[in-house]
C-alpha cells in the first residue's frame, strides 16, 4: 500500500510532540526535520483537522497533541494525511471488453478485489495496532532514553543547538 510522504513527516512530528511539555512552533519542527515549512504546515493542518494535534496561538504558541500518544494510532495519522479511502478500488474490469461478464453474473466481488480487500484489512489492522506511544518507546529503545528529551530541549530552545 502506498502512502504519501506526508504520512512520514506527520508521524515524525507526532512522535516528537510526545517529548515536549509545551507547544512546538511549526517552523521549529520544520527545521528539526530539514523540510520546507510550507510543506510541513500542510501535514500539521491535516493532523489538526483530524483532531490529533491543536495549535496554540501567541508568542509561546505552536502545536501539541490533543490526546494521549497511547490513543493515537498510525492508522489515525494515515487517515488524517491521506484520507480514509480505500487503497484499491475495483472498477469491475470483468464487465468490460468483448468477453465482458454481465452484471447479473457478478454478484460476488472478483478474486482480485477479494484479495486486495483482505490485504488492505490486514494492513489497516497492523497500522491500528501501533500507537504514537509505541513509536516513542521504540525511539528511546533504539536511540537511547536521552534522545527524545534532547529533541524536546532543542525544540524549545532549552539547550544550545
Amino acid at each position: 500500500m502506498k502512502m504519501s510522504g506526508g504520512v512520514e513527516w506527520a508521524l515524525h512530528c507526532c512522535v516528537v510532540l510526545t517529548a515536549s511539555s509545551r507547544p512546538v512552533p511549526a517552523a521549529r519542527l520544520a527545521e528539526l526535520h530539514d523540510v520546507s515549512g510550507s510543506y510541513l504546515a500542510k501535514q500539521l493542518q491535516a493532523l489538526a483537522r483530524a483532531g490529533l494535534i491543536h495549535s496554540v496561538q501567541g508568542k509561546s504558541g505552536g502545536y501539541a497533541l490533543t490526546r494521549a500518544p497511547e490513543s493515537i494510532s498510525l492508522l489515525d495519522v494515515v487517515h488524517a494525511v491521506d484520507g480514509p479511502g480505500p487503497a484499491f478500488v475495483c472498477t469491475e474490469i470483468r464487465q468490460r471488453g468483448p468477453l465482458a461478464s454481465p452484471p447479473e453474473a457478478c454478484t460476488r466481488a472478483c478474486p482480485i478485489a477479494r484479495a486486495m480487500s483482505s490485504a488492505e484489512k490486514a494492513w489497516r489492522a497492523a497500522l491500528a495496532a501501533v500507537t504514537i506511544a509505541d513509536l516513542a518507546r521504540d525511539v528511546a529503545a533504539d536511540s537511547g532514553p536521552e534522545a527524545l528529551p534532547g529533541v524536546s530541549a532543542w525544540l524549545t530552545g532549552d539547550s544550545a543547538g
